[in-house]
């Protein structure tokens, strides 16, 4: 899988995938992540992308030509199945997006900055609008490592133990049941009776009512669903 990624500020992408899991899809194969400075596409000598919103009030917006031109060359060298773009008014993230996400082969994530990005580049290229909250952050870089997190790290092959990512929260709409490991007794305070047995079946029933009983003390809205 091939994840592109523009920003304006390509620094604050260089740790997220450089370390744990994303470092282990990379160094396998499995992903590939390439961060665009944008300003390779600017408009002039002095590295201009953004410009003053037409109608007056703050903020500056990046412009249509430096991201027009960014994701025109980029498209030449290969067809993405996605273009994304990370702002506090799209769809909300979730793990059923990423779940889909993970099974195409070339992403386009283009990160917004100051006011945002020029409609016109929403309208004519964006397939896709993200939100990781709703909230408001100074840039979509943090919101597109937490994007390539999620879906790298459910792609076949890059946890050690695929049958972990099935077991986490939000798959099948329910939350993660409690885990323990040693000491079976710490302070007092000990391990279900059930998980020391050593019967899967048993284990496997306990831990989806556990995860069910969760879901609906913690976030009934998922089990609408």
């Amino acid at each position: 899988m091939n994840i592109h990624i523009i920003t304006v500020l390509p620094e604050l992408l260089e740790s997220p995938f450089q370390h744990s899991i994303m470092k282990r899809a990379q160094e396998k194969g499995l992903l590939q992540v390439h961060v665009h400075h944008l300003r390779k596409w600017a408009i002039n000598k002095h590295g201009q992308v953004d410009d003053y919103q037409y109608g007056g009030g703050a903020g500056m917006v990046m412009m249509c030509e430096p991201l027009a031109n960014a994701i025109d060359e980029l498209q030449q060298e290969k067809k993405f199945d996605d273009i994304i773009f990370m702002t506090p008014d799209g769809e909300t993230f979730n793990q059923k997006t990423a779940n889909q996400l993970s099974l195409k082969e070339n992403i386009l994530i283009i990160c917004g900055h100051y006011k945002g990005i020029d409609q016109r580049i929403r309208d004519t290229y964006v397939t896709k609008e993200i939100s990781i909250g709703d909230f408001v952050l100074s840039g979509g870089e943090l919101a597109a490592a937490i994007v390539v997190d999620a879906i790298g790290r459910i792609i076949p092959g890059v946890l050690n133990d695929e049958t972990s990512a099935l077991t986490d929260s939000f798959q099948d709409n329910l939350l993660a049941p409690p885990v323990y490991t040693r000491p079976a007794d710490y302070k007092g305070l000990k391990v279900p009776d059930i998980l020391l047995q050593g019967d899967p079946k048993k284990v496997e029933d306990w831990r989806y009512e556990q995860a069910l009983l969760r879901t609906q003390q913690r976030r009934p809205d998922l089990l609408k669903d």
